[in-house]
């Protein structure tokens, strides 16, 4: 009888254990969704400029999808606001250069800036693009690219990219190019958004020095480049700190650049500058999207 008692209670709690298993195994891919995975992200290579902009309207969604299909390294594009505050994808503060409208960005509403037509003065074939947002650009990006964001503000277009790039989650990837206003208010809103100082100074020692002082990630030289560059990526590679440089398509510059430590030069014909980099030995970026 005792044995019988025994056997009982046993399968009893085994029957309960089994369920539980179950339970949890069916809750694990629930729970896998809220994790991020790990993307190997580029240790150097080239920066699409406002996308492929040597064969497309820059700064457009054509341009951006052209530089990954180059299999580019980084990609780099401008954000400010518009007058009823959405995250508008443009460089210059006029919108006369790149689309058929006129006025400044700041003073027009995201409905009167998307009418206005972005691809036609590159070419008749890109007639009608429209100006992105943000949202929309970080969606089509891969998860294995850096991704370049050149703040047009201050503090408030600081805090709702900063925002936008968490919510998209693209932490691990979006590195906000900004001055140091638009980066105080970037890290109040997000502290672990990645920085790329802009706050140049002369652009020599000062700005290494303040880059290391404000913990960035990246930095980005310009200018002409020097044999000084080498000391500069000495000291801010102690730090684990990446190096841009705007920005040139010479062949003979890209090189010069990779061998003085610059990660990654801006270029604006990518689809070349992706061949110069091959025989550099830095393959093009396979793109991953999902999950």
């Amino acid at each position: 009888m005792k044995k019988e008692l025994w056997a009982s209670v046993f399968f009893d709690r085994f029957s309960v254990m089994m369920k539980l298993l179950s339970f949890l195994l069916f809750l694990i891919p629930f729970l896998a969704k809220g994790q991020t995975a790990t993307y190997q992200l580029p240790e150097r290579g080239v920066c699409a400029h406002r996308g492929a902009m040597t064969s497309h309207p820059e700064n457009t969604l054509p341009a951006f999808e052209a530089a990954i299909e180059s299999g580019a390294h980084m990609i780099e594009f401008d954000v400010q606001l518009s007058k009823d505050g959405e995250l508008v994808i443009m460089h210059d503060s006029k919108v006369e250069r790149t689309t058929d409208g006129t006025g400044q960005v700041s003073e027009m509403t995201f409905e009167e800036l998307r009418q206005l037509d972005a691809g036609s003065w590159k070419g008749a074939e890109f007639n009608g693009l429209k100006i992105p947002i943000l949202q929309e650009v970080l969606s089509i990006m891969p998860k294995n690219i850096w991704l370049n964001i050149h703040l047009k503000g201050g503090a408030e277009v600081g805090e709702k990219v900063a925002l936008a790039v968490a919510e998209e989650k693209r932490l691990h990837q979006a590195v906000v190019a900004a001055t140091m206003e638009a980066v105080n208010a970037a890290r109040e809103a997000v502290p672990e958004i990645l920085i790329c100082n802009m706050e140049r100074q002369s652009g020599a020692w000062d700005y290494v020095d303040g880059t290391i002082a404000i913990q960035a990630d990246f930095i980005q030289l310009n200018g002409g480049i020097k044999p000084e560059f080498r000391e500069y990526a000495e000291k801010l590679k102690a730090e684990g700190i990446k190096i841009n440089y705007f920005g040139t398509d010479d062949a003979l510059e890209l090189r010069t650049l990779w061998e003085y430590g610059v990660d990654f030069p801006l270029v604006n014909d990518i689809q070349a500058a992706i061949q110069v980099a091959k025989k550099e030995g830095i393959a093009p970026v396979s793109p991953v999207f999902n999950p």
